[in-house]
């Protein structure tokens, strides 16, 4: 599961798994002593039960969905496959979770439910809040992962390509923008998609936020909105850039948050207007994330 870099097996307390063990300490300046025993501890409940496990569901059912999928072309049975991964994940992780505003919303209608991406726990929260059959748009280097990505492509899920490119700045130096690149396939996905009465998930930010602050929204998926004249809710998730943020294995239980706003009509908006509605939804998802985060706003990180 922890790629060494070695054909060899490790022991356990050498090579890749000591450096990550001693990684956890090192992070802890401001800790005393028994703040990082604690966390070394921590640490290890991770590498040696939550993540096996993890990886566990994840070959079961992922083996289960693509079985599923040879005679359920809806995905009906496919998402479930994936409610329930979600469910054993966050369960195992001991991280409940409590959701906001979505009681008043009526889930039957399609929508473009947009969310802030901090985690990988985010995907088996909004599989296990979000009440309806949904798509998600997600970035095409999942789908090269084995099981996880077989199951995005099998259960119709939307590849984009997202990437850094050059672009001009006012100052005439050179910038780099992140920009996403959709097909034409992925385009009638999409549209097919929301016409027939489902929703679609996205990640307006492109990628996960190393921070945990809210990036930019790129204009992809309110294009999609436009398109098919369907509203936009604008969701925030909480906790789950602190229970695990990116590039560690390592788990840290606590309640997570998932809220949602008033849904955002798209009618008076055109194609062309796309980047103005993904600002409008940015300013939505910020006020509800940043209102319940431990994490600060930018400006407010810089003052402090």
């Amino acid at each position: 599961m922890l790629p060494g870099g070695s054909t060899q097996p490790e022991p356990l307390c050498s090579g890749f798994t000591y450096r990550l063990f001693a990684h956890s300490l090192e992070t802890l300046p401001n800790v005393s002593q028994p703040g990082r025993v604690q966390n070394a501890l921590s640490f290890l409940r991770s590498i040696l039960i939550f993540d096996p496990l993890i990886w566990l569901y994840t070959l079961v059912l992922a083996t289960l969905s693509l079985l599923s999928s040879l005679f359920d072309r809806s995905g009906r049975v496919q998402h479930g496959f994936a409610r329930l991964w979600s469910w054993l994940i966050l369960k195992t992780a001991m991280c409940p979770v409590s959701v906001y505003g979505l009681e008043t919303l009526d889930t039957a209608n399609p929508r473009v439910y947009a969310v802030n991406h901090i985690s990988a726990l985010d995907i088996p929260v909004l599989y296990v809040s979000l009440p309806m059959q949904f798509r998600i748009m997600a970035k095409r280097e999942l789908f090269r992962y084995p099981f996880l990505g077989w199951h995005l492509r099998r259960s119709g899920q939307i590849a984009v390509d997202v990437q850094d490119l050059p672009a001009p700045s006012p100052s005439g130096a050179g910038a780099v923008v992140t920009r996403g690149k959709i097909n034409l396939a992925s385009v009638r996905a999409v549209l097919n998609a929301l016409r027939s009465g489902k929703s679609l998930v996205i990640f307006p930010e492109g990628g996960r936020s190393i921070t945990g602050q809210i990036k930019p929204f790129l204009s992809g998926g309110f294009y999609f909105a436009i398109k098919a004249g369907v509203e936009i809710v604008p969701m925030a998730l909480v906790g789950t850039y602190e229970a695990l943020p990116m590039n560690t294995f390592h788990i840290h239980p606590r309640r997570l948050q998932l809220i949602a706003g008033p849904p955002i009509p798209t009618s008076g908006y055109t194609v062309r207007q796309a980047e103005q509605l993904a600002a409008r939804v940015q300013s939505e998802v910020e006020a509800l994330y940043y209102a319940r985060a431990d994490v600060q706003r930018p400006a407010e990180a810089v003052k402090s």
